[in-house]
């Protein structure tokens, strides 16, 4: 399952791998890349179904993609990098972590917890649903899939997330969904849940949980078992910030990131 990525920087210095969110790609974070190039190799990936990456047939699971992510290292030639994972991207970074503790140097992960969540949050088949009934390869217009999307998807922040998965399609001459909108429909029930693996163990290497102050998905209830699994984490909550509060308070996520990554540089 080969990873499409996006280089930043040169292979001189230290590898940073950044795993973005369920219907994400790796250019969702080229800011922060460009940012951060100046002194990593910075590798912005595209995880399974999202982005330049394959299309897999059977549903998605947190082993696998960490799998691929171990893979992916490999094919990069690197035994170790420091990972960024946000949502979906955080939990497969640590899957990694927990199993492979040996690929990651150090690790931040980006507003979600080491824990399932059931049937929350199922506002993601809503959307999955919402994409897969329109059909865009009939016109070269975003405006006028944005506009289809609108009844369904009425937060424009939202609705310009997604639309960022709508791309050119060379053999219709309009447009395409890329994302394996039926794959992740079937991944679902996996994406939120958070498996642990018989040979997971507590990841002793340096953590940082950056989230939104507003956000849901990691509670205070949950920090117990954040401390279980990564007993040298830290937690920054984010004001005025939710689920994408990279996106949301940018310089102050930027001051909360950087920080973290110069001390894991300083040692």
């Amino acid at each position: 399952m080969p990873l499409a990525c996006t280089a930043y920087g040169t292979v001189d210095h230290p590898p940073l791998v950044i795993l973005h969110g369920l219907f994400g790609s790796g250019r969702n974070w080229a800011s922060y890349a460009k940012a951060l190039s100046d002194t990593w190799y910075v590798l912005a990936v595209d995880l399974p179904n999202h982005g330049r990456s394959p299309w897999v047939d059977q549903p998605l699971s947190y082993p696998t993609m960490a799998e691929a992510v171990a893979d992916f290292l490999d094919d990069q030639h690197l035994a170790a990098a420091t990972f960024i994972g946000h949502s979906m991207g955080g939990k497969v970074a640590m899957t990694l972590a927990l199993t492979q503790p040996q690929r990651i140097s150090a690790l931040v992960v980006v507003d979600i917890a080491p824990v399932p969540y059931s049937n929350r949050d199922r506002e993601h088949d809503h959307y999955i649903a919402a994409m897969r009934a329109i059909d865009p390869s009939h016109t070269t217009r975003r405006a006028e899939v944005e506009a289809r999307l609108v009844d369904a998807v009425a937060d424009p922040a939202i609705r310009a997330f997604l639309m960022q998965n709508l791309v050119a399609d060379e053999a219709s001459g309009g447009l395409r969904w890329q994302l394996n909108l039926a794959g992740l429909a079937g991944s679902m029930e996996n994406l939120v849940d958070f498996p642990l693996a018989a040979n997971a163990v507590p990841y002793t290497g340096p953590t940082r949980f950056i989230v939104g102050g507003n956000s849901s998905y990691v509670r205070e209830k949950v920090e117990p078992e954040i401390a279980r699994l990564f007993p040298a984490a830290g937690i920054d909550r984010l004001a005025n910030a939710g689920h994408w509060p990279h996106a949301e308070v940018p310089a102050l996520f930027s001051q909360k990131l950087m920080g973290f990554l110069q001390s894991v540089k300083e040692g």
